[in-house]
């Protein structure tokens, strides 16, 4: 099965836990074991499991791609300055794919599936959800 999550983000650099949102299409599917993947179908966003329990986690690694990767420094700026947002997508990762378990993602305790938004605020940001299994 194959379903979409449309979403818009309000900062320039966020990560929205989307984990509520794979569940519901995974019910959906009525697949109790299996894999989903999910995909991020922009060049300046991605999927990531990260944390879900303490939202500093998530300004930390926020912060890290941000030295990591500075902006206003890259050939590609030039065209439209999200050079950095490019760089960052492409090291985290569009997409993730994660076990299905009695019918939910089977995430550690602390796990949460979340979309990456590294070029925002953006509307209609389209995730891919498949859901395979039995």
């Amino acid at each position: 099965m194959r379903d979409e999550i449309i979403l818009s983000t309000s900062k320039k650099q966020e990560l929205i836990d989307i984990t509520p949102r794979i569940n519901t299409i995974i019910k959906k599917s009525k697949v109790e074991n299996g894999i989903c993947n999910v995909f991020a179908a922009h060049a300046t966003a991605a999927i990531i499991i990260n944390e879900n329990y303490d939202p500093n986690i998530c300004l930390d690694l926020l912060d890290a791609l941000d030295k990591l990767v500075p902006s206003g420094v890259w050939r590609h700026d030039r065209i439209d300055g999200n050079a950095d947002s490019h760089i960052k997508s492409a090291i985290l990762g569009p997409s993730e794919t994660i076990p299905i378990k009695d019918g939910k993602l089977d995430l550690g305790r602390w796990q949460s599936a979340m979309f990456a938004e590294l070029d925002g605020p953006r509307h209609g940001r389209k995730i891919i959800v498949t859901v395979m299994g039995d």
